[in-house]
């Protein structure tokens, strides 16, 4: 099979609609019925590539601007990235990428490439509350804003704070949530983070709206929790288990016991998946190194050896794929200023991951869900599902 052969084939093996590929000798329509869009190739993709991995051979193509589509870049990915079952990936020449340290200095560096890249490039595209996590949308035409705090008040209500309650948020964000905590319900807030920019922004915030005593910050690992005896009435996690990675699940669920009081409740929010899964090789190299996303039975079927009881299960999938289009709008909107910071590559980069993810949840490839449990059994609680 020539060159130009094998990649029309390798397309229209993964691309379930008509489309054009145009390369620099000739221009086809793959598929049956009239194309959807157009894929234009600027350079030959090598067959090694692709054969290595689907996901970085045309994320890479398209950071560096070798590969370029003719409509919006979430409507495209949208039409066939339910089909990433059919995406080639070498496990052996992908290891380096796939099988990371789990040990903290090294997570904490994968954590620190991700989040420290600076307050200011966060600003651009999130919300006035800094959430990078799903928002709620409790009604179709709320703001991005409206969203984020809706999310956050509705955490809250499920774990049924009460004034003078103790409350651990692991892998805090810029603090939003455990603010909103300390200021609408009398509790002591308490967060821990592994992102230097993070803590400066908390402990700055803290001081200027005068929340020592009432709030505090920590730069500390959360296999650190146990031997530091604190102890919490209450515990969430938004978005942090993603960064634990499989084989550490359990050391996780073993440190939120051992500081959770008996009776206390522990809210995880988290992106799961249908099936166990090694990650996307594209998404481990350039965004999430070492990220890996939890199928949702391995952490249920976890619960139970922990003394967690389950008493509430939501998935919020069409949420984050509504908040990834609220992000890539803001970052479009200020997308010159982002490009003049960090390059044109790098704007792509991040333009392709957005548009990517809300793609895959909108296909369910990820899930989003939320997992409220008690340490052992709770009959305080009322008996009716918060709504």
């Amino acid at each position: 099979m020539n060159r130009n052969n094998y990649i029309r084939q390798y397309l229209e093996d993964m691309i379930p609609v008509a489309f054009e590929l145009e390369t620099a000798e000739e221009i086809h329509v793959l598929g049956t019925g009239p194309a959807r869009f157009k894929v234009t190739l600027k350079r030959d993709l090598p067959r090694r590539e692709l054969m290595r991995s689907t996901s970085l051979a045309l994320g890479e193509a398209y950071m560096r601007g070798d590969l370029e589509v003719d409509k919006d870049l979430y409507e495209v990915l949208d039409l066939f990235l339910g089909e990433m079952a059919h995406f080639k990936r070498n496990d052996l020449a992908l290891s380096h990428i796939l099988h990371t340290s789990l040990n903290p200095k090294n997570q904490r560096q994968q954590v620190a490439s991700h989040y420290d890249l600076g307050n200011d490039f966060y600003k651009l595209w999130l919300d006035e509350t800094m959430s990078y996590s799903c928002g709620y949308f409790a009604r179709e035409d709320a703001t991005l804003f409206e969203a984020q705090v809706g999310k956050v008040d509705h955490i809250l209500k499920k774990l049924h704070l009460k004034p003078g309650m103790t409350l651990l948020d692991i892998g805090c964000g810029w603090g939003f949530l455990l603010e909103r905590a300390v200021l609408h319900y009398g509790v002591h807030g308490v967060g821990i983070t592994l992102s230097e920019e993070q803590y400066k922004k908390i402990q700055e915030d803290i001081r200027e709206k005068k929340l020592e005593g009432r709030m505090e910050v920590k730069l500390m690992d959360y296999r650190e929790l146990k031997k530091s005896s604190m102890t919490f009435d209450r515990v969430v996690s938004v978005g942090m288990l993603e960064h634990v990675g499989r084989g550490n699940y359990n050391t996780f669920l073993e440190q939120v016991r051992d500081v959770l009081t008996p009776g206390g409740l522990f809210l995880l929010h988290y992106i799961s998946a249908q099936k166990e899964h090694g990650g996307d090789p594209w998404i481990r190299k350039y965004i999430f190194p070492g990220g890996v996303i939890p199928s949702f039975r391995e952490i249920v079927e976890l619960l139970p050896d922990y003394d967690f009881y389950t008493l509430d299960v939501e998935s919020l999938r069409r949420h984050y794929t509504k908040t990834l289009l609220c992000w890539r709008e803001n970052f479009q909107k200020n997308r010159n200023r982002i490009q003049t910071m960090y390059g044109e590559e790098f704007t792509r980069m991040w333009e392709l991951y957005l548009a990517s993810c809300a793609a895959t949840f909108h296909n369910g490839i990820i899930d989003l869900h939320q997992i409220l449990v008690s340490k052992g059994i709770n009959n305080e609680l009322p008996m009716t599902r918060v709504v």
